[in-house]
């Protein structure tokens, strides 16, 4: 039997207290980042080969169904705003197309081949790198992704919560984070899926900082979308350049960027 399948160690949960069912979630919790940490190897071995593929025009690929589907699409939409990058820097496609992100579409995860005719709509790029998101390891359109893309030469990766599953049979680097029995018996989307967005996060945002979208520990590169950003970004430059909250913002907004506008700065200071 699957790990992500097998029984719950706690049962009766219909009888339990409110805060006896928080309390034990809880306990369930804490064991996922220990099960995360263990895989860190393989997540750095991933970037590490990730970032140069980037460096030369390559895209970050993440393809799923169901909860995984949607944690990629999550990982990969926060990219943009955060540090900077164009929309298809990094992709994130479900099974099932956008229709799925809130409703499930019967069937769609059975589909061997249409991953990569999901991936092949955005174009095709030999740097690309792919990444399979399942937490069983078993879900025949996330299998049939990786190993198409494999063939054609891309770089591939998966991130399930089982060991030794078909999907980390296909691909270059297997991140298993194996978190043991759900809570609620087979309901992935509580402990996998919190380690799979813990792994995710872990790839972008090194993948990002290794593509130079972060200076010291700031988003210097982050859109200003919104009044919250430009007071940040406001606050990153007064302490960047001394300058006073007025002075600071205009030279924000008239450069676009806490980088630009930094640089700018210091470029007519001499």
């Amino acid at each position: 039997m699957k790990v992500t399948e097998s029984a719950s160690h706690y049962d009766n949960l219909d009888q339990m207290e409110v805060f006896d069912l928080l309390q034990n979630i809880n306990k369930e919790d804490q064991k996922v980042a220990l099960a995360v940490e263990k895989v860190i190897p393989t997540i750095a071995a991933l970037v590490e080969a990730i970032v140069p593929r980037m460096q030369q025009g390559g895209r970050l690929i993440y393809i799923g169904a169901g909860t995984s589907g949607r944690l990629g699409i999550l990982d990969a939409s926060e990219c943009p705003p955060t540090y900077g990058v164009p929309f298809d820097w990094v992709l994130g496609i479900i099974a099932g197309g956008d229709t799925a992100i809130r409703k499930a579409v019967e069937n769609a995860e059975d589909d061997y081949q249409q991953a990569w005719k999901d991936i092949l709509a955005y174009g095709f790029n030999e740097q690309d790198t792919v990444i399979g998101i399942a937490a069983s390891g078993t879900t025949p359109y996330v299998i049939g992704g990786v190993k198409i893309a494999k063939s054609k030469g891309l770089l591939t990766g998966s991130i399930t919560c089982n060991p030794d599953s078909p999907l980390s049979l296909e691909v270059d680097h297997a991140i298993e984070a194996v978190v043991g029995p759900e809570f609620v018996t087979g309901s992935t989307r509580m402990k996998a899926g919190t380690a799979q967005k813990l792994v995710l996060n872990m790839i972008s945002t090194s993948v990002m900082i290794k593509l130079g979208r972060v200076k010291g520990n700031k988003m210097v590169d982050m859109q200003l979308s919104n009044a919250k950003l430009v007071k940040r970004g406001t606050e990153m430059i007064m302490e960047a350049t001394g300058l006073d909250e007025d002075s600071a913002r205009k030279l924000l907004l008239s450069e676009g960027s806490v980088r630009n506008a930094t640089e700018y700065y210091y470029r007519q200071k001499g």
